[in-house]
């Protein structure tokens, strides 16, 4: 029968023994090449080429919408613009940064209808169906805004995809 007082004296100097490694231990400094960080302050944010001036900004963060594989970015609508209803050839993974991002889907431009995504949402877009969005603001509205059909628009999201799919 073996000896309970050993198993108990064990028990008892385990958690001891436990709680002096990370003393005997160091912490290794961070790989650079490893973990790669971007501050706030760092992003590199640019204009949209093919966007007009104070309507969409972007900054790639990792991979590009152009190539293969994986991608993702940052982007950031200003106030008074708003897509049209397009698409996209793959499926775009959206989450809402801040603010409030007013979507819709369909071919028919109905901004009315537009409903509000709170900070925190995730939004996934099916390829090749129509969709359209604003950023924060007062409640879209078809009339009174001469950009609303032309501009795209909606808040600063975080977008990831997987581009190079059929």
């Amino acid at each position: 029968m073996p000896d309970i007082r050993l198993q108990r004296r064990d028990l008892l100097v385990a958690p001891l023994l436990a709680a002096l490694i990370p003393v005997m231990a160091r912490a290794s400094i961070l790989d650079p090449a490893e973990t790669i960080l971007t501050l706030p302050a760092d992003i590199p944010w640019k204009l949209r080429p093919d966007y007009p001036n104070d309507s969409v900004t972007s900054a790639r963060l990792f991979g590009s919408r152009s190539g293969s594989g994986v991608y993702f970015e940052l982007i950031k609508w200003f106030p008074g613009y708003m897509s049209a209803p397009h698409t996209y050839v793959t499926d775009r993974l959206c989450v809402v940064v801040s603010g409030t991002w007013w979507v819709n889907s369909g071919a028919d431009f109905d901004p009315d209808h537009c409903v509000p995504v709170p900070p925190g949402t995730f939004v996934h877009r099916v390829a090749h169906t129509p969709h359209y969005g604003r950023r924060s603001g007062e409640r879209p509205r078809a009339g009174g805004d001469r950009h609303l059909r032309h501009r795209t628009g909606g808040h600063a999201v975080y977008r990831a995809g997987q581009t190079g799919l059929a």
